[in-house]
Order: C-alpha cells, then structure tokens, then sequence
C-alpha cells in the first residue's frame, strides 16, 4: 500500500508544510505505524475477505459451511479450510462456536453473561464492545466502537492494523473519561477477558457480562450498528489507506450520532437519546 507521503502529503505540503506525517497520526489519534500500514495478505485473498464480510453482514447468521458454499456458488474455488483461516483473520468467527479468534486466553477468568432478560431502561446502564473487519482498497484495518444500548450512541471508537489489546484498552479508557456503565457486555475474545482490560473495568466498579460461545444475538446492538456502518459507510467508499479510513469513519460517525434519526429512537438521534439524560 502506498504511504501517506504518496497522497496526503502533497496535499498538505500545499497549506501546510510544516506538517509532519507524525503529526498528522497524532492529531488524529492514530499510530504512526497504523498510517505506514503495508498489506501483508495477497490480493487474491483481500478479494475473498471483502466479499466474506458482504456476506457476513447481509447474513450474519451464516456459518463458515455456508459462506463457503455461496463464495463457490459464485465461482471462487475455496475450501471449508480457508474459509476458516480468512474469516479467523478477519475476527468474524466471534458469533460461532467452535475454534475462532475470539477464543479467549486459557488464563484470562471468562465472565457471566448478565443481560438475559434484562429491560433497558436507561442510559450507561449497559455499554457494549466488538471489533470488525473494515475493507480498504488495498488492504483493511479493524474497527472498534463502544456503544450506550439504550440510546444506540457511540461512546467511543478507534480503527488498527491488528488485533492487539492496545488499542482495545485505549478505546475503553477514552469512554470512561466521558461516562461509566453499570454493566459493560462483551465476547470472550482475548482482547477483553485480559486482565488489563477487564481490570480497568473492575477499577471503576463497572459489572463485567460476556456473551456465552456462539451466540451472537447476546450482543445484537453491536452487531445492527456494524450492519448500518457497513451499508452506509464501508461499501460506499474506498478508502486508501489507515488514515483515510480513519477520517472518512470520524466523519461517519459524527454524522450517526449526531444526525441519523432511528426508527427506533422515535425518530431521536443516538446524541439527543444520551445527552438528554446529563442536560
């Protein structure tokens, strides 16, 4: 992938030459390395990944038999076998119950889920998390958000290159510098049953809740929010590199929480739902 110096900074030597590439991550909140992102998967497979996500997303209840029986419908010649390895790289396999990149740490204490039942009554009652795959033109990055279950608002997201904890846990503590959740629900992926992130959770006395093995629906505002950013976003665009994505998201997600009226908000933004509780 083309770095940043290729597009961006012609553009900004024209108003702004004094501006770094380093400065620019930081003013936006991103790593530098992030930016200098290079795709290490080959195109064949970039093409496979951006069509398992359509699919994915259009049908979230498909498993990896399935997907791979519609990919080889369409004329790709894959197996079951790398299906599997794609969608694990991708963190889809979240949602099913068998080996997947969301098995947590055999180390890390797996939580119970305590939502079963539960009627949302309010905002910061329950806080939710999930990571998902984001398709670039020549590559891809992750996307992670935080969002209040009563008023669908997004309290706090990031994007990455990879799937480490790190900007998990910064993602988490921006969204305790605005507000704190009495519960906060997520998968058993490694990333949130780690000490440090459930640690952080513990030290401002949230209650931890983890979806059980393959159920998805446990956490089924997140996963309606990645249907809508996906279909009005994503697919829409085509974004050329970490930190395009990352504007073009910051953009979006402006525009979600502060524009987009719901349906089932009564026709409210997710802002107007979250804010009015604080006014």
């Amino acid at each position: 992938m083309d770095t940043l110096v290729d597009k961006k900074k012609l553009l900004l030597e024209k108003d702004h030459p004094k501006l770094t590439l380093k400065r620019q991550c930081e003013l936006v909140g991103i790593a530098r390395s992030t930016a200098y992102y290079h795709p290490y998967i080959s195109p064949k497979d970039i093409l496979l990944m951006n069509r398992i996500d359509e699919i994915f997303s259009k049908y979230p209840f498909y498993g990896k038999r399935r997907i791979t029986a519609q990919l080889q419908k369409e004329g790709f010649m894959v197996g079951i076998k790398k299906i599997r390895k794609l969608m694990r790289k991708m963190a889809l396999e979240t949602i099913f119950p068998k080996k997947n990149t969301s098995i947590p740490n055999e180390h890390h204490k797996i939580y119970p889920y305590l939502l079963k039942n539960m009627k949302i009554e309010k905002v910061n009652q329950v806080w939710s998390t999930d990571i998902t795959y984001i398709k670039m033109s020549k590559g891809f990055v992750y996307l992670i958000a935080i969002i209040d279950w009563y008023s669908r608002y997004v309290i706090a997201w990031d994007i990455s290159v990879s799937l480490e904890l790190d900007f998990c846990l910064k993602t988490l503590k921006q969204a305790l510098r605005q507000a704190k959740p009495e519960i906060f629900n997520s998968d058993q992926g490694s990333q949130f049953t780690s000490e440090k992130f459930t640690g952080l959770l513990e030290e401002n006395e949230v209650a931890i809740s983890m979806d059980g093995r393959g159920r998805c629906l446990d956490n089924i505002f997140t996963e309606r929010l990645w249907r809508t950013v996906k279909y009005e976003e994503v697919y829409l665009k085509d974004y050329q590199d970490p930190l395009d994505a990352y504007q073009s998201l910051k953009q979006y997600f402006q525009f979600y929480n502060n524009e987009r009226l719901h349906q089932a908000l009564d026709y409210q933004t997710p802002a107007q739902m979250y804010l009015k509780t604080f006014s």
